[in-house]
């Protein structure tokens, strides 16, 4: 009988690599292999779209079927004028979560306007199918949705949440907190932009917030709202062209 052998590089063992006492390696490489390949291909910045996975192209009766378009069109109009900055490297570049849903209508809008697009999924026990308009090279599949929202927010110059669920109401109150503490950034403050007025007020009512003393007045300003693609495409130009 063949003796096993046991002795092999530790970086080569998936047993280990998987273990609990690896954790911490997981989630280092999670930090690094994005922060090496978004470097590698000059991603300088991003705008970061949010919004509902189950919104469809092709569902007219979906109570938010026009916020695909919407947000598809959006997405067309800002890569088309991000690719015309004389910068060094890439500016302004769509990034999603990579699903489906109003993420696919960012990253069509991107591919449209031909320009690279990114997607940063997750890995979930009902796996979420990555939409086909991501640029390749710019697919990431996180497991630690810790490391995902990190890269998600890391390098976006400005937010765009579009009607969702709970994902989407996590992330908006989550960069609500960070810009409201500059921990997103301390010099210009990332625009939040909320998409679709009559939904937002409904779903959320900021002015009880502020009614019941939870925020203060001046944090009504954290965000601005949206209804129009040519109406959010004016204003998010307008405050991008102050992190050039």
């Amino acid at each position: 009988m063949k003796k096993q052998n046991l002795t092999k590089n530790a970086y080569k063992n998936p047993e280990f690599l998987s273990s609990d006492e690896a954790r911490s390696l997981r989630i280092l490489s999670e930090y690094l292999e994005p922060l090496s390949r978004l470097d590698k291909y000059k991603i300088n910045n991003t705008v970061l779209f949010f919004g509902s996975s189950r919104v469809k192209n092709d569902e007219k009766k979906h109570p938010l079927a026009k916020y695909y378009k919407e947000a598809e069109e959006l997405a067309y109009h800002l890569a088309k004028w991000a690719i015309k900055l004389k910068q060094k490297g890439k500016n302004f570049v769509i990034c999603t979560g990579g699903g489906l849903g109003i993420m696919e209508a960012a990253n069509r809008g991107a591919s449209r306007g031909g320009a690279k697009s990114i997607g940063m999924n997750i890995s979930l026990q009902k796996p979420q199918p990555l939409n086909p308009y991501i640029s390749p090279e710019l697919s990431f599949i996180f497991h630690y949705f810790f490391m995902r929202k990190f890269w998600l927010v890391n390098r976006a110059k400005a937010i765009v949440a579009f009607p969702g669920g709970f994902g989407t109401l996590d992330e908006v109150f989550e960069l609500l907190t960070l810009t409201q503490t500059r921990k997103i950034t301390k010099d210009n403050i990332v625009p939040v932009l909320l998409y679709g007025k009559e939904y937002w007020e409904e779903i959320i009512n900021f002015n009880s917030l502020f009614k019941y003393k939870a925020i203060s007045r001046k944090d009504l300003n954290l965000f601005t709202y949206c209804s129009s693609p040519e109406e959010a495409f004016l204003f998010l130009k307008k405050r991008l062209t102050e992190f050039l």
